[in-house]
């Protein structure tokens, strides 16, 4: 199974806070380990690491990243989520095992991240939301195993029901 961080480009805590929230909170909830953010942002931070502690698992945030070093350094495969890029259904099974990352943008994209991918993937070539994108993207990769699974250490778990909420307290730890 590949082993996905997702890195996102140009976040403005002011303008972009909601939106990279539903990045992080969708790279955890579909099979990612971690999230680079370009942007220092410790109420970002502060707020993903909460959910970490009260749903559980082991994703980790880092924040006020420098990108460019972060992208030349990464060892692995560089995957670019654009409506330019090869049809999502072509390029999901050739998202290799191992360390993967996964680029979103919030502002326009510099050319020099194109140029590093080796894969420019497009969910449809139409405007739309890049938490949308990511979701798709990362459901093709791990063929929906990741929607149903338990999270290590949850202080709290919801159960499927068709009405009302369903809220089960593990522990307090």
């Amino acid at each position: 199974m590949p082993d996905i961080t997702v890195l996102r480009l140009g976040h403005r805590p002011e303008r972009d806070k909601r939106i990279t929230t539903h990045v992080a909170l969708t790279a955890r909830a579909f099979g990612a380990r971690r999230i680079i953010v370009s942007t220092k942002d410790a109420v970002l931070e502060e707020s993903i690491n909460d959910v970490v502690k009260r749903f559980g698992g082991d994703f980790q945030i880092t924040t006020g990243v420098n990108w460019r070093r972060f992208l030349q350094d990464f060892q692995g495969t560089v995957v670019h989520l654009t409506m330019y890029g090869v049809p999502v259904d072509e390029a999901a099974p050739r998202v290799p095992e191992g360390d993967v990352l996964v680029v979103v943008g919030a502002e326009k994209v510099p050319p020099e991240v194109y140029q590093r991918a080796d894969l420019n993937v497009a969910v449809g070539n139409q405007p739309h939301s890049e938490v949308a994108a990511l979701a798709i993207l990362l459901d093709r990769v791990f063929q929906g195993r990741m929607l149903q699974r338990d999270y290590q250490g949850a202080q709290i778990k919801v159960l499927p029901c068709e009405r009302g909420k369903n809220v089960v307290e593990l522990s307090k730890q």
